[in-house]
């Protein structure tokens, strides 16, 4: 079995309209809300293997943060530079190419193509994975070269949900 935790990044600020968008930091908000997904995660006893980040300030300053939390050291968080502007294939191609002795990665990414990702390999619809929000997949395969559409989610939260209850 293997296990795919995706984050999009927490709540980015546009303070500084001239930035380029690689550069945008995390808002005040967004930094809260990362660490408490990710410690909210620590207790719920998920731990993932591997942490791949999008080189985009606001997605790896999110996958420091749940690396923290998480117990994870930083200096094995992986920075892949075509999570950025990846298309859904793109992150297929990724998760298809991970290393076997990992079942459990995390990967830190943007929108619109996380929704997308999920939505491709569950049978509903997620609308929209927010800001700072994770969706679980379980594939029930020993390769990570075999990951198809199919996929059972294990869990979908988002920050807003936790307060609510």
């Amino acid at each position: 079995m293997k296990k795919l935790y995706l984050v999009r990044h927490a709540k980015s600020s546009w303070r500084e309209e001239t930035a380029h968008d690689m550069d945008r930091p995390l808002k005040g908000r967004g930094i809260r809300d990362a660490h408490n997904t990710s410690r909210w995660l620590l207790k719920e006893g998920d731990q993932p293997h591997l942490i791949i980040s999008s080189p985009a300030t606001r997605a790896l300053h999110t996958a420091l943060i749940f690396a923290k939390n998480l117990h994870h050291a930083y200096r094995n968080i992986r920075i892949e530079e075509k999570i950025y502007e990846a298309s859904t294939k793109d992150i297929l191609d990724l998760v298809r190419s991970l290393d076997n002795k990992y079942d459990s990665v995390m990967l830190f990414g943007h929108n619109p193509t996380i929704t997308n990702f999920v939505n491709k390999r569950i049978d509903h619809r997620i609308d929209n994975v927010p800001t700072t929000g994770v969706a679980c997949l379980k594939f029930d395969l020993e390769k990570w070269a075999d990951v198809d559409n199919k996929a059972e989610l294990l869990f979908f939260d988002y920050p807003k949900r936790r307060k609510s209850e």
